[in-house]
């Protein structure tokens, strides 16, 4: 009897590791891994449109606005909200809540008409609010 062949170039006789570690975030990480871990250490996560718009407006947000969006992002949760909208100071977010996603960030200057569409709710992240 003859041995089929195998067209995979990894050793199957070889462990592989479940999941690699990740490497540590590094002085001069990029913008986009920055707000990936800090959106993961928040328990929010950023969309790379979202990335892109927060680095184009020069949109940053320090450990207490990490926190507040997250806490804005859990009681919308807590409501049913699905996609909401985020109000926190000058900023809003939009946010795709079952993943914890934060979709699109704007500034006061990047509102346009102040329209938003395609939203079931809106939070409030007030400032020292843990309601």
């Amino acid at each position: 009897m003859t041995q089929p062949i195998s067209t995979n170039t990894v050793n199957p006789a070889l462990p592989r590791p479940a999941n690699p570690p990740r490497p540590a975030l590094v002085p001069g990480a990029t913008f986009a891994e920055a707000l990936d871990r800090a959106g993961r250490d928040a328990g929010v996560r950023f969309s790379s449109h979202a990335q892109k718009r927060m680095e184009v407006r020069d949109i940053r947000l320090d450990d207490t606005g990490l926190a507040r969006l997250n806490d804005a992002v859990e009681r919308a949760a807590r409501h049913g909200g699905r996609q909401s909208l985020v109000l926190m100071d000058d900023l809003a977010f939009i946010v795709n809540v079952r993943d914890r996603l934060i979709v699109t960030a704007l500034d006061g200057g990047s509102r346009k008409e102040g329209v938003f569409t395609q939203i079931d709710s809106v939070v409030l992240a007030l400032e020292g609010d843990k309601s």
